[in-house]
């Protein structure tokens, strides 16, 4: 890997990413939600316990573990709307409207801090808000969301508060590994729990299709592209990762339209690529904001304590450097 260039390895990741909305679809259509979510847990988990035992990497203390039970449950919360969700609209519309949570994270950390963000930035939502009403549209014309984009809708804004969290919870000299690693168990110890009474039922509905999309969601979503993710995004500048991640609406869209035979009206693209622009130009004027107050001399008074003290991430440096649920 060390020879590989980050770039295209992150571009990889979103192209990975993008994929899992049509095999969440597929595989939900023939086992259900929970089932579906047990088994990408139970891959995935087995799959990061296995790196850090052969790695030996990762290092655990009391407060990371609580943290990664508490972040454990909300990341499983956005799978299970964003699982149920693909099951009851396309994977296009998904894939999409998820990637609002780019514009929800720094509204919500604007909220809770109280800071202003530049004009540009609400401007740049206005516009990803009037896309989602558009996509969200028929062939007919206008209509109001399904209950499939209103799950995704909601996905979204809880992965904005679970990537705030994340920020809160996370330091710099914290192991991603282990964190992401506590997650993983924790969700496949929920769906497990609850998919596990009714196995009999669903397990002889399984495909060997379904058997590649649970791998495939387990493995290649969750660890293969998590590790690559962590390795490649500390060789590439911010802003270079922001937009190679940013295209994961673009692949799923793409995806979705060529293997799962969807398909989009005029306004349906339309929105789209208000979505698109608006998350990716919304996230973009956030970052040089928060880059800029970074780079101010601190305020006279602040304290030897203050500065002194581990510095937390920000939100966008947490969605950057966590694992997508």
């Amino acid at each position: 890997m060390r020879k590989a260039s980050p770039d295209l390895l992150l571009l990889l990741v979103a192209i990975v990413w993008g994929g899992s909305y049509l095999s969440a679809k597929q595989l939900v259509a023939e086992i259900g939600v929970e089932p579906a979510l047990a088994l990408r847990y139970g891959i995935g988990a087995l799959g990061m316990l296995g790196f850090v035992l052969i790695r030996r990497t990762g290092r655990a203390d009391t407060r990371l573990v609580m943290a990664g039970v508490m972040l454990g449950c909300s990341q499983a919360g956005i799978l299970w709307l964003e699982t149920a969700g693909v099951g009851r609209t396309s994977a296009t519309n998904a894939g999409v409207l998820i990637s609002l949570s780019l514009i929800l994270t720094p509204l919500l950390e604007a909220a809770l801090l109280r800071r202003k963000l530049p004009l540009p930035f609400y401007l740049a939502a206005s516009g990803a808000v009037l896309g989602v009403a558009l996509l969200a549209s028929g062939t007919g014309g206008f209509r109001v969301p399904n209950s499939g984009d209103l799950l995704v809708l909601g996905a979204a804004a809880v992965r904005a508060v679970h990537v705030a969290a994340t920020a809160r919870a996370l330091r710099r000299d914290d192991s991603v590994v282990t964190l992401v690693t506590v997650q993983m168990l924790v969700g496949a110890a929920l769906f497990v729990a609850i998919a596990a009474p009714s196995l009999p039922s669903w397990a002889p509905q399984l495909t060997a299709g379904g058997v590649a999309n649970a791998a495939f969601l387990g493995l290649g979503c969750s660890v293969f592209a998590f590790l690559v993710q962590a390795w490649a995004v500390q060789r590439t500048s911010a802003a270079r990762a922001s937009l190679l991640m940013g295209t994961e609406p673009l692949w799923a869209a793409l995806i979705g339209i060529a293997i799962g035979a969807e398909a989009l009206g005029v306004l349906q693209i339309g929105g789209a690529i208000l979505i698109v622009a608006g998350t990716l130009s919304g996230s973009t004027i956030e970052r040089r904001s928060r880059e800029g107050r970074a780079e101010r001399p601190p305020m006279a008074g602040t304290s030897a304590y203050a500065l002194s003290q581990p510095r937390r991430r920000s939100a966008r440096d947490a969605a950057d450097r966590s694992a997508h649920p």
